[in-house]
């Protein structure tokens, strides 16, 4: 199963280059960027690890690529995104987001149908990957 997150979640993996020229889009823009990672990409979890601190004050796409890449390294089978946020309205508004890693295999989710008083049916989306501890999910 593909997680579909963010903005360009429908379209095949980016490349190096496309992910620089989307950061180039960014930092054209004047949104700073910051790179996250998680091994639950459940829909609910917004708040990913951040990989260092937002990138402020870095205007070359190259620079960026490097964290990126040291955050490749460092985290080989997570998730990770970089996020672009555009701060004109006085509070950190995500403008763009997209996933540029992906474990190899991606397990999925699994959705349970609960059927409880007055007919009321509610549904619970669960990871298949937070079965095992957290830093253990991908192998």
């Amino acid at each position: 199963m593909r997680i579909t997150q963010g903005t360009f979640s429908y379209l095949p993996d980016f490349t190096d280059d496309e992910i620089r020229e989307q950061i180039q889009y960014c930092l054209d823009n004047d949104w700073p960027i910051s790179i996250e990672y998680t091994d639950d990409p459940h829909p609910r979890n917004t708040y990913w690890e951040m990989w260092g601190l937002p990138m402020f004050d870095i205007k070359d796409p190259s620079a960026i690529m490097m964290e990126l890449d040291a955050c490749r390294r460092a985290f080989p089978n997570h998730y990770i995104r970089v996020s672009g946020y555009d701060r004109r309205l006085g509070r950190q508004t995500v403008a763009l987001q997209f996933i540029v890693q992906r474990p190899k295999h991606e397990p999925g989710f699994h959705l349970e149908r609960i059927e409880s008083h007055d007919r009321t049916v509610r549904y619970v989306i669960r990871s298949y990957a937070a079965d095992k501890p957290s830093g253990e999910r991908y192998g």
